[in-house]
């Protein structure tokens, strides 16, 4: 086996890990990736090694600290996550729910970060998690920033694949619906990802003014407050002014 080969199977297998909310056995990552089960558990064992990888008691598989370190370092001096978690864990205490930071890899979003409460019904997000960008609240709003063209080419790679009802499939309206979301300076995720959760997400910027991550509350729908989305974007101006942003 090349280097290459190698290298191609590790980034398969990462990313079939990524494409799982909860831990994923060796027979699973093994079909999704079309690797033989000794060449996975071979790779997997060597992931695991340096971290990229975790495996726990029942030897099951997810995303490793290393890598949500890596996806953390957004600027070479700046750790996004060190600035942003003490604001995160503000909001959480405030409003009870789950704060998530993320970043934008490609299509994805990917969560980097969560402030998560102690109670039994929260929604809460794996660090290193992805998710397309068209069903998430900060997904959109990157889209908004990417522009029209990007969009319309977005929606034919991805197909806007509908997680629920609720997701939005035309590709005019996930435009129309971006602009507005732009004009906001807020947008919402109505159970588009997952029936009964809602988020509320809002953008963060470095000190060029772009885009570097989101922010975003994930709660219960019926639990969900506006009031929250004053706080969020309170947030947003002062994380973004740590990484240097003014306006």
């Amino acid at each position: 086996m090349s280097d290459i080969q190698v290298i191609d199977r590790a980034a398969a297998l990462i990313d079939a890990i990524a494409s799982h909310n909860e831990p994923t056995s060796l027979k699973i990552l093994s079909a999704e990736s079309r690797l033989h089960t000794s060449t996975t558990f071979r790779i997997l064992g060597a992931l695991v090694e340096i971290g990229y990888v975790d495996k726990d008691e029942q030897g099951l598989y997810r995303l490793g600290h290393k890598l949500a370190q890596l996806a953390a370092h957004i600027d070479h001096d700046i750790d996004i996550r060190s600035v942003a978690i003490a604001i995160m864990d503000k909001l959480r205490d405030i409003t009870g729910d789950t704060i998530n930071l993320t970043i934008r890899e490609g299509d994805e979003v990917v969560y980097i970060e969560r402030s998560t409460v102690k109670r039994m019904m929260r929604v809460e997000q794996v660090i290193g998690s992805r998710a397309p960008l068209h069903v998430t609240a900060v997904g959109k709003l990157m889209l908004a920033e990417l522009g029209d063209t990007f969009i319309s080419e977005y929606a034919k790679r991805n197909g806007l694949k509908a997680f629920t009802r609720h997701t939005i499939t035309n590709p005019m309206q996930l435009i129309e619906h971006a602009h507005l979301c732009a004009e906001r300076g807020y947008a919402l995720d109505d159970e588009e990802a997952e029936l009964g959760v809602g988020c509320i997400g809002v953008l963060l910027r470095d000190r060029s003014g772009q885009v570097v991550g989101g922010l975003s509350v994930s709660a219960p729908i019926e639990r969900r407050q506006t009031s929250w989305i004053q706080l969020l974007q309170d947030a947003s101006r002062e994380i973004s002014a740590k990484l240097g942003y003014s306006k």
